[in-house]
């Protein structure tokens, strides 16, 4: 056995990762289908992203204040418990015959809140549990199992909408019911490390932090806008329906492939994690994550498209570790809930705000030059990022004291 899952602690956490990520993987399709089944409307499917980022946005400087100074372990435990009700809200909505593309909206925005201080303080905890030479391996395992979910969530959660929207969210409130009671469990001694009084420099620690670390600046804001531009995600539901022609099983298939490609990828990392020239490696990975947004974008092929979205999903694992390693490693930790709250904002830009622009172009030009226009732009920030950040191109290993 791997000397990390010998760690209880991560073990417990781990655990709790895999039914958290589950849920919310199941409830994406049920939400993506139902809002177009309700609209026909390719903006009401970026409305829903957008709903989900506003107040991830707003609350940046209160959550990761809340994160530094509470126990992040009752954080996760707290915000789990709310996102299950918000989707029994949505279940209700069904039940009912009440259901309407405002409460998904609203149920959305809830689904954001929560979120918003979930992210800080799970990513926060992390670095708490393992020693940091096993980190690395710690964010690919996690990785890994996330995105295990990601493809047998979809899948399922396809299947079970086809016995009506209602059983695909119970069964999404289920799994986070069973997140929020693995969490409580975990062992966490909880110890508040700066008791500096908050002040507006204080809330936005974070943002000061990352905006003096070039090298962590380089990263997050390398994948916000890559992912912004190049994410087509919230498209699923119209390439599946009107280009593909199939039904809520093909998108299940479809959310899924991304991440099969990530999971192979993050087990080929945890057994080889990256050693050497890890910034050129980082843009590489993000330049072919733009090709295959293309070739998605270009694709009438169901098996062409799944292809096209493994690969995808294969380089942004590779970027997603290198960032999420960095953050982590350069980051003391009384400032960690700050710092992670701040990279919230930009992965929350990346994947909700990203849906949105998808949305509103695919609604301007049409999806396929929405999809299209998204990888090229990818590419071209690469280029652009690589001239801004040359020490970050340079970075030859995660760990700073070996740079």
């Amino acid at each position: 056995m791997s000397p990390l899952f010998k760690n209880h602690n991560f073990v417990h956490y781990w655990i709790g990762q895999i039914a958290s990520s589950f849920a919310f993987q199941m409830l994406s399709v049920g939400v993506g289908w139902q809002m177009y089944d309700l609209t026909n409307s390719p903006l009401a499917l970026g409305l829903v992203g957008l709903s989900q980022f506003l107040p991830q946005l707003l609350l940046t400087l209160v959550v990761g204040h809340v994160a530094d100074r509470y126990n992040r372990r009752l954080i996760c435990v707290c915000t789990r418990f709310a996102m299950a009700l918000t989707v029994a809200i949505l279940a209700f909505g069904n039940i009912s015959d009440t259901i309407s593309a405002n409460m998904i909206y609203f149920c959305a925005a809830m689904l954001g809140t929560a979120r918003a201080f979930e992210m800080p303080a799970n990513q926060a905890i992390l670095p708490n549990l393992v020693p940091s030479e096993m980190l690395s391996r710690a964010m690919s395992a996690i990785a890994s199992a996330r995105e295990i979910c990601v493809i047998a969530g979809p899948a399922l959660g396809g299947l079970i909408y086809i016995l009506g929207p209602t059983t695909l969210y119970v069964s999404s409130m289920s799994c986070f019911f069973v997140a929020c009671g693995i969490m409580f469990f975990l062992r966490y001694n909880f110890s508040i490390k700066s008791k500096t009084p908050i002040s507006l420099d204080h809330l936005l620690g974070g943002f000061s932090f990352i905006r003096g670390n070039k090298v962590i600046l380089g990263s997050v804001s390398l994948d916000m806008f890559a992912v912004l531009l190049g994410g087509a995600t919230a498209l699923l539901p119209i390439v599946a329906k009107d280009i593909l022609h199939t039904g809520p099983w093909g998108l299940g298939l479809l959310r899924c492939a991304p991440a099969l490609g990530a999971l192979l990828m993050s087990i080929y990392l945890a057994r080889r994690p990256l050693e050497h020239s890890v910034g050129k490696i980082m843009f590489a990975a993000v330049a072919v994550f733009g090709v295959a947004t293309i070739l998605f974008g270009l694709s009438e092929s169901l098996f062409l498209s799944m292809f096209a979205l493994v690969l995808l999903g294969a380089s942004d694992m590779i970027s997603v570790v290198i960032r999420s390693t960095l953050v982590q490693l350069e980051t003391p930790d009384e400032m960690r809930g700050r710092v992670s709250a701040a990279n919230s904002v930009f992965i929350g830009s990346s994947n909700q705000l990203g849906e949105f622009e998808s949305g509103v172009t695919a609604a301007w030009f049409g999806v396929v030059p929405a999809i299209v226009i998204g990888g090229v732009g990818t590419i071209a920030i690469v280029g652009i990022w690589m001239y801004l950040f040359p020490h970050l191109v340079q970075r030859n290993q995660l760990e700073k004291a070996n740079d």
